[in-house]
């Protein structure tokens, strides 16, 4: 079997990588900006909208956490896919095609009749949307030169914060004042609306080149190889650890601020979600003290922060719910941000398969976990959901200390 190797297996020359002040750069930086502000909207904006769908289609919590938590399964399996197939058909087309795809779902969702719709519905958005986050930091580590890759990858982590609190905070706004069917319409549309700028200022690749010829037994050695890897599975577990405990806290903290003593509306309950303009802005200030200090020293910051907000939201004041879920979005942004960064410099050759499995992780931690966190709400109310993220985040931390000691 003959292949042909990807540059991206070899050394890109200094000349043909993307660096700070180019005009390329910043197009990139602008173009895959908007590809996690559209993939995060789409993905997360039924957040909010977990109590309203238990009273209009009459399901239990866990149960409409399967709207989330289906799209995200989804989404991790059709990243391990997307990765392979982007090896053929090209980064930047098959991320176009993805973002396309599942804006027109998200609006095809607003018209579902009945709950098994709507989760089928979510599925398949979810599939679609692998696309995206499978290519995006690869394209990234191929493009970019590694010098400044922390603050590329920092920027792209920024625009999946935005994108996620847009979509979370635009959808229960709108719900409040025209109900949860034109509000996933109007997300539906802006997705739409971004992939359309997103190809228009992409670059073209200059370190990649098709791959022909890669059969089934390639992808799984490639995926072998990286699970050997003595450090990759330790950020893979990073990945699923941060990733579920931030869902969780996100999906069921509605249930919790809709009851008394705080007896919030579906407009204040997305407002709640603003707090990810913290994780915008500190997952690109953590990309850059990534290049600056190494890694190793970054990441504790970003999982400590979690574990302290987890600890405020355990108090009855209101304002310190609200900082503890600051802390919470501000640490997971942090994390996510520099072990993304991270898997590319462990993983020399077939990145796209180290960054698969890294997503695969991270998106089954959402989905898992944000359904079991669902079990803990019933069983315990907010101390069970709470005990179950501190959980998650201990072996996180122990994850970190044994990456600081093989990063040295």
């Amino acid at each position: 079997m003959s292949t042909t190797l990807s540059p991206n297996d070899l050394h890109p020359t200094a000349s043909t990588l993307m660096t700070r002040g180019e005009v390329r750069y910043r197009r990139t930086n602008i173009a895959l900006f908007l590809a996690g502000f559209a993939t995060f909207s789409l993905l997360y904006c039924v957040q909010p909208l977990l109590p309203v769908f238990s009273q209009a289609f009459h399901v239990a919590p866990a149960s409409s956490a399967l709207s989330l938590s289906l799209a995200t399964g989804a989404l991790a399996i059709s990243i391990l896919c997307a990765a392979a197939l982007s090896e053929r058909a090209g980064r930047r087309e098959l991320m176009f095609a993805s973002m396309c795809a599942s804006a027109v779902l998200n609006m095809a969702a607003a018209l579902a009749p009945n709950w098994s719709t709507m989760l089928a519905l979510r599925t398949l958005e979810g599939f679609v949307l692998g696309g995206v986050p499978a290519v995006a930091m690869t394209y990234l580590s191929e493009e970019v030169n590694p010098k400044q890759l922390g603050h590329a990858m920092g920027l792209y982590v920024s625009g999946t914060a935005l994108g996620g609190m847009l979509g979370r905070v635009g959808t229960g706004i709108l719900t409040e004042y025209m109900s949860w069917r034109p509000a996933l319409a109007v997300m539906g549309a802006c997705g739409l609306a971004a992939s359309i700028a997103f190809v228009t200022l992409l670059p073209p690749s200059r370190n990649f080149t098709r791959r022909v010829g890669l059969g089934a037994r390639h992808h799984f050695a490639a995926w072998g190889t990286h699970l050997r890897n003595p450090a990759l599975p330790f950020i893979y577990m990073i990945g699923f650890t941060v990733m579920g405990a931030f869902v969780t806290v996100f999906n069921y903290a509605g249930y919790r601020l809709i009851e008394p003593p705080y007896n919030l509306n579906q407009t204040a309950l997305g407002l709640i979600f603003s707090v990810y303009v913290f994780g915008v802005m500190s997952s690109s200030i953590a990309g850059g003290l990534a290049d600056r200090i190494g890694r190793r020293a970054v990441l504790p910051v970003g999982i400590g922060s979690l574990i302290v907000g987890v600890g405020l939201t355990l108090f009855a004041p209101l304002w310190l719910v609200f900082l503890g879920i600051t802390f919470v979005t501000m640490g997971f942004f942090t994390a996510h941000a520099v072990a993304s960064g991270w898997v590319g410099q462990f993983a020399r050759v077939d990145r796209g398969h180290a960054t698969s499995l890294y997503l695969l992780s991270y998106y089954m931690g959402s989905s898992l976990c944000g359904s079991v966190g669902g079990w803990c709400w019933s069983a315990g109310g907010w101390p069970g959901v709470a005990a179950f993220v501190l959980g998650l985040l201990a072996i996180g931390l122990v994850c970190a200390a044994r990456l600081a000691r093989l990063g040295r």
